[in-house]
């Protein structure tokens, strides 16, 4: 038998390949992120009037913030549960047409799931402030 080849750390193949998936979906997260904060953004702008309008009527700082947070996190959500579900099937297809093993665990869903949340917050936080500092007189001027 031929021993299996390992790297300078005992890692081998295997980790060398969980590396750079991890340092890919890093890059991904971050790419989609900054989607989302611009998406966001824009939808600030738009909505400016809006926002006016309901500070205006009595609608807080933190009653405009965690409205635009929660649909940061609902886009990034149902972003990642596209995401999950792309990757489900591509994983299906590629263990039955190339007979690899592969392997969804509830674990790796839920944590991704998390993580998606996360983002949404994270780059959702900037825009849902900038929202909930609008002055209602100067937005209810935005044209």
């Amino acid at each position: 038998m031929s021993k299996p080849l390992k790297g300078r750390n005992g890692t081998g193949p295997a980790g060398v390949m969980t590396v750079l998936l991890a340092v890919i979906a890093s890059i991904s997260l971050v790419v989609g992120g900054i989607g989302i904060m611009n998406i966001m953004l824009v939808s600030v702008v738009e909505r400016t009037r809006e926002i006016g309008v309901r500070m205006a009527v009595g609608a807080r700082g933190r009653d405009i913030l965690r409205q635009f947070l929660f649909e940061a996190v609902v886009l990034s959500t149902l972003a990642g549960l596209v995401g999950m579900a792309i990757g489900g099937a591509a994983a299906s297809v590629i263990s039955s047409t190339l007979k690899w093993p592969t392997l969804l665990s509830p674990a790796a869903i839920g944590v991704a799931l998390l993580f998606s949340c996360g983002v949404g917050v994270f780059f959702g936080f900037y825009p849902a402030v900038r929202a909930s500092r609008l002055d209602p007189i100067e937005a209810l001027r935005y044209e």
